[in-house]
């Protein structure tokens, strides 16, 4: 587990360069893999629940993952960054 400063300091250089890269609002897409488990898998979809994201899974060759993409139009860096921290309470997820 990162401590708080590095994790700070990542969401701050991701905020930075969506800020340069990107004019809002516009689609972001997420990537997450989390371990193949319904109730994990429920728990992401419902972050972005009433958002008109459109998600799409797809579990790996020997089912023990399952990756998520989750194509969603945000109004700025910072409701980007926000879903990342919520999504980041799903035990076992990796953001890529």
């Amino acid at each position: 587990m990162k401590d708080k400063k590095e994790v700070e300091e990542f969401y701050a250089r991701l905020k930075n360069e969506l800020d340069n890269t990107t004019e809002w609002p516009s689609q972001y897409l997420y990537k997450f893999i989390v371990p193949t488990d319904q109730e994990k898998i429920k728990q992401i979809e419902t972050i972005f629940d009433n958002t008109g994201a459109v998600i799409s899974t797809k579990t790996s060759s020997n089912g023990k993952y399952t990756s998520l993409s989750v194509e969603v139009k945000m109004k700025d860096s910072d409701a980007v960054i926000e879903k990342y921290k919520e999504v980041s309470t799903v035990e076992g997820v990796i953001s890529l």
